[in-house]
């Protein structure tokens, strides 16, 4: 009963307030409408009792909150339209006051965040978190073929000055391996392309040699064991060194791991990126569609099977860049400026 008759005075302390910064706002518009003088007319044009009790009723109704701050940001633009700066100034004053009263209210918009803590916890882009001496500045760059997204991360990483991977770690992977060096590639036509042959149901099955492989990778498909070990070696790159690495599903192995970074998409519209490998491969039109097609399925499917997310979608990344808006130089810019607030490189 007690819990009840508290629970009762605090909406009515809350009702109560939500009056107080209604008539507060409600004076406001009619003042700032004076110092302009606009033929516009007020924001809020009904009379002053029912006008208190609707705005009341925004401010205690979070549903409507949204309302509250269209409402409130008619009042400020208008305002920041004052010719006289005293005027201008002593309103925008008010203003500012009236939304601090706002934000202390249990209903007030924005105080349902949207964060999610465990993601935030590993983004080295986020101001506000701590990091140990022992982080270091990881980027992991997805993106689509023709996008120019190696170039990019490889130009992002001569500007921050620090390490660029794409090759090198499947080169240090098949060391560990004790593979032929040619055996497995890097590239875009042989790792994704041709090594991960368990998405084309039309290969040829070869018994014998996915014994030999289940037989040298304890168990493991070479395809397996290449990814594991390759994730091991990412891991263990992160304790030690600032990098850039482009794919390799880095993103979610460390995420999975625990280890900050921050995670970028590149891609760019179909028919740019066609034009630029017609160009860059000597590709007619239709080699150049066809190869894209393939090479954004196989990195899909790729992606998709170690990782258990789906590549490409926004949701998945950190920033998502389109990098036709800004060509190569400027979108490492665009950037540079996010990395640079990191707070290990604010000093240096």
């Amino acid at each position: 009963m007690q819990e009840k008759q508290i629970k009762i005075t605090l909406e009515k302390s809350t009702h109560q307030k939500c009056m107080e910064i209604a008539e507060r706002l409600y004076e406001l518009d009619g003042e700032v409408y004076r110092c302009v003088g606009s033929t516009l007319g007020r924001t809020f044009s009904g009379d002053r009792r029912t006008t208190i009790k609707n705005l009341a009723m925004l401010m205690y109704t979070r549903p409507q909150g949204h309302l509250l701050r269209s409402e409130m940001a008619l009042i400020s633009n208008m305002a920041r339209t004052i010719k006289n700066r005293e005027d201008r100034s002593h309103l925008m004053g008010e203003y500012n006051e009236i939304l601090k009263q706002v934000a202390t209210l249990d209903t007030a918009f924005g105080k349902v965040d949207i964060l999610d803590e465990e993601r935030a916890r590993l983004n080295t882009a986020n101001l506000h978190q701590k990091f140990s001496e022992d982080d270091h500045l990881i980027i992991c760059i997805g993106r689509t073929h023709g996008s120019a997204g190696n170039d990019i991360g490889f130009a992002l990483a001569d500007a921050l000055k620090i390490n660029y991977y794409d090759v090198e770690i499947f080169n240090q992977v098949l060391s560990r391996l004790e593979a032929e060096k040619g055996s497995v590639n890097d590239d875009e036509k042989g790792i994704i392309g041709e090594e991960f042959d368990k998405y084309r149901s039309n290969r040829t099955f070869n018994l014998k040699k996915s014994l030999k492989e289940l037989s040298r990778y304890h168990g493991l498909t070479r395809k397996d064991a290449v990814f594991f070990n390759q994730s091991d070696l990412i891991c263990s790159m992160a304790k030690s060194e600032d990098f850039i690495v482009m794919g390799r599903c880095a993103d979610v192995i460390l995420k999975n791991n625990h280890i900050p970074h921050i995670s970028i998409f590149i891609n760019a519209p179909f028919e740019l990126r066609v034009h630029r490998v017609m160009e860059v491969n000597n590709m007619s039109m239709k080699q150049a569609i066809r190869f894209l097609k393939r090479m954004d399925k196989a990195h899909a499917k790729y992606y998709n099977f170690y990782t258990g997310e789906k590549w490409g979608v926004a949701e998945n990344y950190d920033l998502c860049i389109n990098s036709s808006s800004y060509g190569i130089d400027e979108t490492v810019e665009v950037i540079e400026r996010m990395i640079n607030q990191h707070p290990k490189r604010k000093h240096k």
